[in-house]
């Protein structure tokens, strides 16, 4: 018989009867697996110990992936570099490009019979085709570089999708030790370690469990938390999220078999068929257009597969729950509001796109008419075949004004602005999940931080203990605490901790131990070392299955309290938990010597006051461990006499009358780095607001620590209880007038909840006392910390102390937990908003100018001085190149030295309109200038009143070249946005930019001189050259003129595209989410649509 590992190769249970057995719930769960003998039998059933796991060999782990599957869902295969090419062709202005050129092209080639007039000369009929063949090529160029700038950010978008994934670990056991493994290497047999916090990774039947509560919402759409036990309901499934408690799992299925694999295979055959059924109805429905049930036909249909994906969004996502949008492409009501840059930005487009398309139908228009009025009014022509050529060629000219009127660079610059961050924000600890999170963090506010591990290293240590009226500054001594109590406090700690904390030696001989798991448990595990005892073999002598019950820590109780039987019967009770909670549940404590005394109310005021007090003001998080003993016999006084077994559901009684052992007082030392952090952050105008669960006195002692508060402040420092007091109204209701009052001057939150957290960041979030609105930042690590993490414009999750639910929640990840990474945040994120900025003000002049010399060009001269191919050029390559050149600019610590935006401020700032008009003034009047006078003023040949398919003339080079030298000088004043004068600074510390001004300068030298036919450009010579550069060169003394022109005297109307966020569903952008990217995109439909659109990553 074949073997694997010295054991059998044939499991006694299949792959079939696992999945049997996982479809059942409940009491139903309970009987099919007594049906297999008990989870015992259906671990030796598949070769592995509940104790101490498999083995961990190479070779059995391959077998059980082989026989049982791997823990993953295969992706939907990424978009080909072809598929992307046909997505960026469906563009509606290059399709009508497209169209134009090539009957533009075909025209050329047609000789009309009916033309008796002198046919034109060789040369200029052998020519007259490149033009459309030109615009061809450079939609050819457009759709090439959209392309491949869309694979390369899908590429680095799935990268960044496996480096979050694989950032998750979940604990095994293997061979008799907690082993930490990627998700993806757990198998069937393994033995999972189950806690408070955990996304679970795969399908399972408890071994051992405490107080486990199960949130199934993801896969059952229903939001009570679940109870689950070996006796009552042993299933825990994967995708799931453990809201309390703790346990013990064997896994019984992984990957596709796993219940939120089977719905992810049967949602993607669903959405197939759901795509497959929409192409079909939208043919359907263009053909069936006059048929009355035509709506009916195009509406059915899409039920059962938006069923699927609103159960597998659940899960995949933390979208299914109110707040975050629906992370894939699509609207959806209920959703987060979109992005502060991305409605400034939705609204512009509109405003751009209309007056775009206003000017552009306009050009076509007077075009014709003039056309019309000069060949069959003035001239009494007849139509010929061959005006159709001069009507196209007016048709493009009106095309590429648009298309210059829209500034389809825009979604290039926020893709790689965003992209660009992105990518340098990992080496800054910032994982982002949200690429608009990025941008937000910029305009942010307000933060609302936790204390511990945020603030604080999450390093903690004992370093006072009072015990037995003994105040303790340093550990004390085994031998001089009297052997009762000492023996009842290192069992209480080592007991009733979860065994998934424990202490493990450093990397390296003489680094300190480290600390696996609650740091605070870590904390009084390391204490009980100290006093010289191993607190290993106590729990080897008591392990898990041994306690009676536990009820585990939560934010309601602030205690955690385990049952175990005691050697000669009955039961004991250990209680650790917050030492104001704990004490008022004790009645008695152990006074000098170990004498047992009674715990009055004067002696608890006494304990508060001399000891607990200044403990907090110390900063110090105190800690109460105290016990109570259930016994059959005769009982003490500080014993409960008990016959049988206890009600352990009623745990108010349970945990009552205890006797106290000792307070400890826990150091969680402040991070070096964060005062500095936190006074950048009041620089920079943001407000940092601690928000914790600790005790008011640790928290006010921390806060000044921090220098979030300083002694002199005039600032409000309250506890849960008293927020909640002043928040609501006497029906108990919270009033937003009532929150107003408060949140302005509330530094720090000490003893609150999950729910306080979440009231304080809505309360923020949808005042209106501040004229910008607040942005709020939040951090969070803990599971209840969700919606308030949801709720927030940015939330961040702890990776190293955060839990699973936290950080699926969140929109960036904290990779090293520390409170200065949000400083590199905010900083990266006002860096984006810069130069997305800094596009818009370059990209503006350009258009503006551009679209007023074709117009007025049109109008004036019957032609427009810059041709098709030119303005495609300036507009879709120049404008690629440049915002590739303003995006990638880093940032500089004088980001920090400004107020932030806020909500409501314009995106162009009057600053940045006041650039804007001016460069455009000066160079209209110069393009102007040379059109009108230019020939002779340089003693050449007029371009004006050219026939059609005439040959190029420097004249309208001289034009098409002095623009873009203007152009490309003021990509340098676009630099600077805040009215800098120094628009230099910072230049060679980017490369990329001036890499690509040298490029697009040899470029545009090299159209000119041999760009010809294809270009309508004519060959200039030096001294033309001369003056191109001397007009490009009079922008950057132009732009010091215009800065010195006072922004405070502008009328206020000048700034541009405000867009508060609305909660249209019109355009959304940035808002798809890693692991929904590969949502197909619809078919883009407006031009102003389009580059909007676009943005979204």
């Amino acid at each position: 018989m074949a073997t694997i590992d010295g054991r059998p190769a044939q499991y006694q249970i299949t792959l079939k009867n696992l999945r049997e057995i996982m479809e059942h719930r409940g009491r139903e769960g309970v009987s099919i697996v007594n049906e297999y003998g008990g989870v015992h039998e259906i671990c030796k059933k598949l070769y592995t110990h509940p104790n101490d796991g498999l083995s961990g060999s190479k070779a059995d782990i391959e077998h059980r992936r082989e026989t049982f599957g791997s823990n993953t869902i295969p992706p939907k295969p990424p978009k080909s570099f072809l598929m992307l090419v046909w997505e960026a062709l469906q563009d509606v202005t290059l399709i009508i490009l497209e169209i134009a050129a090539i009957i533009s092209l075909l025209l050329s080639f047609y000789q009309p019979a009916d033309d008796d007039e002198p046919v034109l000369e060789e040369e200029e009929e052998h020519y007259s085709w490149i033009e459309g063949l030109a615009i061809l090529v450079s939609v050819f160029v457009v759709v090439i570089v959209t392309a491949f700038n869309d694979y390369s950010k899908e590429k680095q978008f799935r990268g960044l999708q496996s480096r979050i994934e694989g950032e998750h670990k979940f604990s095994v056991i293997r061979g008799g030790d907690a082993v930490q493994i990627n998700i993806g290497e757990i198998v069937v047999g393994d033995i999972c370690q189950i806690k408070y916090g955990d996304l679970l990774p795969a399908d399972g039947i408890l071994i051992q469990s405490n107080d486990l509560k199960i949130d199934e919402s993801s896969l059952t759409g229903e939001s009570d938390h679940v109870k689950k036990s070996e006796v009552t309901d042993p299933m825990v499934l994967s995708g799931t999220h453990v809201m309390e408690g703790s346990g013990k799992m064997v896994v019984t299925a992984v990957g596709v078999n796993s219940q939120a694999g089977i719905i992810f295979t049967l949602l993607g055959a669903a959405v197939d068929e759901h795509e497959a059924a929409a192409k079909k109805k939208k043919k359907d429905s263009k053909k069936d257009k006059k048929l009355k049930d035509g709506d009916e036909i195009t509406n059915n249909s899409h039920h059962p597969a938006l069923k699927s994906q609103t159960t597998v969004d659940s899960i995949t996502s933390d979208d299914g729950e109110e707040g975050k949008g629906n992370g894939g492409g699509g609207g959806g009501h209920g959703g987060k509001e979109k992005s502060v840059l991305q409605a400034k930005l939705t609204k512009l487009a509109i405003q751009i796109g209309y007056a775009g398309s206003t000017i552009a139908v306009l050009t076509v228009i007077i075009l014709i008419i003039q056309f019309c009025i000069q060949t069959f009014v003035i001239e009494q022509k007849q139509w010929r075949n061959s005006y159709a050529n001069n009507l196209v060629k007016h048709f493009i000219i009106g095309v590429t004004v648009l298309v210059v009127a829209v500034p389809e660079g825009l979604p290039l610059a926020v893709t790689l602005s965003l992209a660009y961050s992105v990518k340098k924000m990992m080496k800054d600890n910032n994982l982002v999940r949200h690429l608009d999170a990025c941008e937000t963090m910029g305009n942010a506010t307000a933060i609302c931080s936790d204390k511990t591990g945020t603030l604080t290293t999450n390093r903690m240590t004992v370093v006072q203990s009072y015990i037995c009226e003994k105040l303790c500054k340093v550990t004390p001594k085994f031998s001089d605490i009297p052997r009762v109590v000492g023996e009842a406090v290192v069992e209480g700690i080592s007991l009733n901790s979860a065994y998934t904390t424990c202490l493990m030696p450093g990397t390296n001989p003489g680094d300190p131990l480290q600390q696996v798991g609650n740091k605070t448990e870590c904390a009084l595990l390391g204490f009980v070392q100290g006093l010289g005892k191993s607190y290993q073999t106590i729990r080897d002598n008591h392990p898990e299955e041994s306690f009676t019950r536990v009820y585990t820590f939560n934010s309601v109780r602030k205690s955690m309290s385990t049952v175990i039987p005691k050697p000669g019967g009955g039961y004991r009770v250990y209680c650790k938990g917050a030492s104001e909670i704990v004490l008022k549940k004790c009645s008695f404590i152990y006074g000098q010597d170990g004498v047992l005394e009674k715990f009055t109310r004067d002696m608890q005021e006494r304990l508060l006051h001399q000891v607990i007090e200044p403990m907090a003001c110390d900063g110090l998080r105190t800690i109460c461990i105290a016990f109570r003993d259930f016994v059959p016999g005769k009982a003490e006084i500080n014993q409960v006499h008990v016959d049988g077994e206890p009600n352990w559901d009623d745990e108010e009684n349970i945990v009552s009358n205890l006797t106290c052992l000792c307070v400890v007082g826990i150091e969680d030392p402040v991070r070096p780095e964060v005062p500095d952090a936190i006074r950048k952050c009041q620089r920079a105008g943001i407000t940092v607001r601690m928000v914790t669960g600790d005790n008011i006195n640790t928290a006010r002692s921390i806060a000044t620590k921090c220098g979030i508060i300083r002694p002199q402040d005039d600032f409000l420092i309250l506890e849960g209880k008293e927020f909640n007091r002043r928040i609501r109204d006497s029906n108990g209701d919270i009033q937003q007038h009532l929150l107003d009052k408060v949140w302005p001057k509330l530094r720090v939150l000490a003893r609150s909840s999950p729910t306080d957290k979440y009231n304080l960041v809505k309360g923020i979030i949808d005042s209106k006392v501040s004229d910008n609105r607040e942005v709020v930042a939040v951090t969070g690590d803990g599971t209840n910390d969700g919606p308030a993490l949801k709720k927030a414009d940015v939330g961040f999750a702890m990776g190293i102390a955060g839990t699973d639910v936290a950080k699926e929640a969140s929109d960036i990840i904290l990779t090293d937990d520390n409170f200065s990474s949000i400083v590199k945040a905010v900083m990266w994120g006002r860096n984006v908003y810069d130069s997305i900025a800094k596009f818009l003000q370059f990209q503006l002049t350009v258009n503006v100018v551009a679209v007023i010399v074709a117009f007025i060009g049109a109008c004036a001269v019957q032609d427009s001085p810059l041709k098709a191919v030119q303005m495609l050029w300036m507009n879709l390559i120049m404008d690629t190149l440049a915002s590739l050149a303003l995006a990638t600019e880093m940032p500089t610590p004088d980001l920090l030295l400004r107020k932030p935006y806020g909500r409501t401020k314009p995106l162009i700032s009057r600053t940045m309109m006041k650039n804007i008009l001016g460069q455009a003034i000066y160079q209209l009047i110069i393009v102007f200038g040379l059109l009108f006078v230019g020939d002779r003023f340089l003693d050449i040949e007029s371009g004006r009143g050219q026939p059609l398919n005439s040959e190029a003339t420097q004249h309208f080079t001289i034009i098409f070249n002095v623009f873009v030298f203007m152009t490309l000088f003021n990509e340098l004043n676009a630099r600077k946005i805040h009215g800098q004068r120094n628009i230099f600074e910072g230049l060679f510390t980017n490369p990329i930019f001036y890499s690509i001004w040298i490029i697009t300068l040899v470029s545009q030298i090299f159209i000119i001189q041999y760009g010809k036919v294809a270009f309508s450009t004519k060959a200039l010579n030096i001294e033309q050259w001369l003056w191109s550069v001397f007009f490009g060169l009079g922008t950057l003394i132009w732009g010091q003129i215009v800065t010195t022109i006072p922004t405070r005297k502008m009328p206020k109307k000048m700034a541009w595209g405000r867009g508060e966020a609305e909660y249209t569903e019109a355009i959304r952008l940035g808002e798809e989410r890693y692991d929904s990217m590969d949502n197909d995109k619809k078919p883009r439909a407006e031009k102003f649509a389009v580059w909007t659109k676009s943005t979204t990553v």
